[in-house]
């Protein structure tokens, strides 16, 4: 059986974690498993964990197997740069971060949080498939992904 994979989505704006939901693929059917579509041909179905505050966010991680995060970099008061840096300083064998951020420029500060990927606002549903494609595609090649 394939895995599929989980990719916690964090930010504060509901709109802004349905954004990331329909780019990188959205659930064919509300059933109990909660899969949805992939990304990409070549990667795993997605199941989606949102999460809209650090401490569910810290919970998750600490209680789930988490294949990707998707952060939000505009999230108050605890920003996707500082929940980078955060997770990736205390959380045991963190998975890889695509960040958010408010403008192209800023991807210099995401070097600093440790983030993988970055995609800038708004949301470019394309450059954020692609992100989270290459992401799951090296997280497959690793071996890391958990068996569904």
């Amino acid at each position: 059986m394939q895995p599929t994979a989980t990719v916690l989505v964090y930010s504060d704006d509901a709109t802004t974690r349905e954004q990331v939901r329909l780019a990188g693929g959205t659930s064919l059917a509300r059933g109990a498993k909660g899969e949805g579509r992939r990304p990409a041909s070549d990667v795993q179905e997605i199941r989606y964990l949102e999460c809209a505050t650090l401490p569910a966010v810290l919970e998750a991680l600490e209680e789930r197997h988490v294949d990707v995060c998707v952060l939000d970099g505009e999230t108050a008061p605890a920003g996707g740069m500082g929940v980078c840096r955060q997770i990736k300083d205390e959380i045991y064998d963190c998975p890889p971060v695509l960040l958010l951020i408010g403008r192209p420029q800023d991807a210099w500060l995401a070097t600093w949080s440790r983030a993988e990927a970055t995609v800038s606002h708004p949301v470019d549903p394309v450059a954020l498939a692609e992100s989270l494609a290459g992401l799951l595609r090296e997280q497959a090649a690793e071996g890391r992904l958990a068996r569904a």
